[in-house]
């Protein structure tokens, strides 16, 4: 109850309730345009921001160790979970996708995904050496929420990814990771992505740590390069400064499918990047296995089918190697059969140069730390098109910013 006094909180029943203050992040000047044409381009550009923040004060260079606060979690439960659960909704599913990867890399914990919407209606098997993540921008997804309660009532100790302090799923959580991106105005979510990934980075390393699967000398040289990304982010901005995704708008917004292929934990960052471009620009876009592309959607391609390919690579990692040598066949295969091949690859690159008809290059990276980069010319892409086509970016038709009911 608001009145001339102050503030009242009360239960159904009139009775005073006592609730504790809580400090927001963020002031009103963080929520506006700030000289940018759209919300979603400032929030673009926020994002090494973003990714800065989120590690901000949970990681120590010096020991590679990780730091996560409000936890009811023990040390002893994070070295005894038998599995990981992960849940969320839309883009925080394919966060949750790339998170499987490095939770089963870092931590060798099987990982498994499923759509809030889906999770309890299939009478999940889960007790308490399950770790249950729920991955929720706003805190308060109704099926993301719905499917925490299935797993607190199987017994299993729910670890929440949010980016709202004191949102319905960080009160009913064992634990919270908060994403400190800020305030996300735009629908299509961009920055809140980011964050998620990095806080991802960090529950796959902290489990890792306390099973004993990573190693000191691992986790140090994981993190001097994780503190690296911001910057990285950085350097691929400018190529929006230098009207890169502007031009290549130009030559794509009219056409009416996408199909956008990666490998590995890159898949998931093709999925995202075809997301964002049907969300904004309510272009057809499919996100697909590139492994997968024989056992039917070579039937697609054509001379006006666009096909983005992450064909990135981490030449310290044999099996990153593996996945770009075979996404440049996939490239070579688009183009037999007279497709437009857009390649996000490492800079100075070669194979993929000469097999692709555009080519945007960004930082070399780990392999778990590559999607963080390769998702931002996704969204420049999208953006682009998006606001050549007259669409409103940042309100897209039929769209809400926070889904609270089913």
């Amino acid at each position: 109850m608001l009145t001339a006094q102050g503030v009242r909180v009360m239960d159904h029943a009139g009775n005073a309730l006592s609730r504790p203050t809580q400090h927001v992040a963020w002031d009103p000047i963080m929520a506006e345009k700030g000289g940018y044409k759209h919300f979603m381009q400032k929030e673009i550009f926020e994002q090494p921001r973003a990714v800065r923040d989120t590690m901000l004060g949970r990681i120590s260079q010096d020991t590679g160790k990780i730091y996560l606060e409000e936890m009811q979690i023990t040390e002893q439960q994070f070295r005894e979970f038998q599995q990981v659960r992960i849940v969320a909704c839309g883009t925080s599913w394919h966060a949750a996708l790339a998170g499987k990867f490095m939770i089963e890399r870092l931590a060798r914990l099987p990982a498994e995904v499923d759509y809030g919407s889906e999770f309890r209606y299939r009478d999940p098997i889960l007790d308490s050496r399950t770790l249950t993540v729920c991955i929720s921008q706003s805190g308060e997804t109704a099926d993301t929420l719905a499917a925490q309660r299935e797993a607190k009532h199987k017994g299993s100790p729910t670890l929440a990814i949010c980016n709202v302090m004191g949102s319905m799923i960080t009160r009913e959580a064992a634990g919270t990771i908060l994403t400190h991106a800020g305030p996300e105005i735009g629908v299509a979510s961009t920055k809140a992505f980011t964050s998620q990934l990095a806080a991802l980075v960090l529950l796959a390393m902290h489990l890792g740590q306390a099973r004993g699967t990573l190693s000191p000398e691992t986790a140090k040289a994981l993190l001097q390069e994780f503190t690296r990304i911001p910057h990285k982010i950085e350097t691929i901005l400018q190529g929006d400064e230098a009207g890169i995704y502007e031009s290549l708008a130009r030559l794509f917004f009219r056409h009416t499918d996408f199909l956008y292929l990666g490998r590995g934990i890159h898949y998931p960052i093709a999925l995202e990047g075809a997301l964002k471009l049907k969300e904004i620009s309510y272009i057809h876009a499919e996100g697909y296995p590139a492994g997968e592309m024989k056992h039917g959607p070579n039937a697609l391609i054509d001379e006006n089918l666009p096909v983005v390919v992450l064909a990135t690579r981490d030449e310290t990692d044999r099996e990153s190697m593996t996945l770009y040598e075979k996404s440049v066949s996939n490239i070579q295969e688009v183009k037999a059969r007279d497709g437009i091949v857009i390649s996000i690859v490492t800079a100075g690159d070669h194979l993929a140069r000469s097999a692709s008809d555009h080519l945007i290059e960004i930082p070399s990276a780990p392999e778990l730390l590559s999607p963080i980069l390769e998702i931002i010319p996704l969204q420049l892409l999208a953006y682009h098109i998006a606001v050549r086509l007259g669409c409103d970016v940042d309100q897209p038709r039929n769209l809400a910013k926070s889904v609270t009911v089913e």
